[in-house]
């Protein structure tokens, strides 16, 4: 055995295991990351041939690193909607600010202030499908059209009326309308709030008129055109006061949608007359928040608390997640020995869901890294008395000659 090659298997271990000191110092420094993934040092030895029987020459070690990315870590839940944890497999897709696209458990995001975009912790912007064109096609092994996630654009809205109700009692006791004998052209008469395209109230005269002793004529008029009607219906009702006939009527808006009026909510019984309305859309009202639902889908949440779907965040996979390569910024990208990209939605092939109002946490064990670097610690001193000790025996055989 060459004592040259104690010093050099000396040297082996120390670098070994100042290797996996480094993964423990990185691992316990980001014990506390969003989404960190672990890395450990894997050791293999390196043998080398001794040749003649009774001759050794001692080999090294080989450090490999792995890192822990298809090993998911604790959800937190936290105070923040923007907050994102994937629960099962995949990735956020991120972009930097040159738009190079990484991949990234850490979901902590944040609306930047200049941009308006949804960024995390380190500063990389969330990217998904604009649904301003319908539902997005993707493509599965690769993230073109992606856009960053930007609620914001979507400004103010002004939502025009599609639909209404009137619902409640006729009273049984109306006499049938006879127009010899009356001096309106109606029996009760009541008003309906909707929507026009721009986002205006628009009042509309509702008249009633009980044309028969089980049948209402039921008509729909602008006040500033109080002779021309909107839409008409006649409805009908059964031995119970029931509506069995003319349950809905289409009504032209002035500058606004046609919209259908359900009366099948009315009644005649006996009683009083009394009704009320409801419509949808609204006036103009801007974003003030943003919603995400479990399968990627980002919602604009306006100042009256409606919503609308915005963006589709989708997920990315590889095949070997585990030899994906680390960047800077807890973001990953993918190496030869991962595979290629592969996008789809949460919740399909194998990917996992979208959780807001929660973080993943990193899958580091802060006493299984302290009980790691104690170790390691007794082995590079072990390894530093196999140095020191091939180096006094050379030191012994070279002051044989002296």
């Amino acid at each position: 055995m060459s004592l040259i090659g104690v010093l050099r298997t000396g040297v082996s271990g120390m670098n070994a295991q100042s290797n996996r000191i480094s993964t423990v110092a990185e691992n316990i420094q980001n014990a506390s990351t969003t989404g960190y993934k672990r890395t450990s040092a894997e050791f293999s030895s390196l043998l080398l041939d001794s040749g003649d029987v009774g001759n050794y020459n001692s080999g090294a070690v080989e450090t490999t690193l792995r890192r822990s990315v298809s090993e998911g870590g604790p959800i937190a839940s936290t105070n923040s909607d923007k907050d994102l944890a994937i629960q099962g497999n995949g990735f956020f897709v991120v972009s930097d600010a040159a738009g190079a696209p990484f991949m990234t458990r850490a979901g902590n995001f944040v609306v930047d202030g200049k941009t308006g975009n949804l960024v995390n912790a380190g500063g990389f912007t969330l990217m998904g499908y604009s649904l301003a064109n319908g539902t997005p096609n993707p493509v599965l092994n690769g993230v073109a059209d992606l856009k960053p996630v930007n609620v914001s654009v979507m400004g103010q809205e002004a939502r025009p009326s599609t639909a209404a109700t009137v619902s409640g009692n006729l009273s049984f006791e109306t006499e049938v309308y006879n127009p010899a004998t009356s001096t309106i052209s109606y029996s009760k008469k009541n008003s309906l709030k909707v929507y026009d395209n721009v986002g205006r109230p628009v009042t509309l005269d509702v008249q009633m008129t009980k044309t028969a002793a089980n049948t209402w004529s039921v008509e729909f008029f602008d006040p500033a055109a109080p002779t021309t009607s909107l839409g008409t219906t006649n409805v009908t009702f059964d031995g119970n006061g029931k509506v069995n006939g003319g349950g809905s009527a289409l009504v032209d808006v002035p500058n606004g949608r046609r919209i259908t009026v359900d009366l099948g909510g009315l009644t005649q019984l006996s009683g009083d007359h009394n009704l009320s309305g409801t419509a949808n859309g609204s006036s103009p009202t801007s974003v003030s928040g943003t919603a995400f639902g479990e399968d990627g889908t980002v919602y604009a949440v306006y100042t009256d608390g409606t919503r609308k779907a915005a963006f589709k965040v989708p997920l990315a996979d590889v095949a070997s997640p585990d030899n994906l390569a680390p960047r800077a910024g807890n973001v990953f990208t993918t190496s030869a020995e991962s595979g290629d990209i592969q996008v789809g939605f949460a919740g399909q092939g194998g990917r996992g869901i979208l959780k807001a109002g929660a973080l993943e946490q990193s899958n580091v064990d802060v006493s299984t890294e302290l009980t790691t670097m104690i170790e390691s610690q007794t082995v590079y001193t072990a390894n530093s008395k196999v140095f020191m000790t091939g180096n006094e025996l050379l030191e012994t055989l070279m002051n044989l000659k002296r």
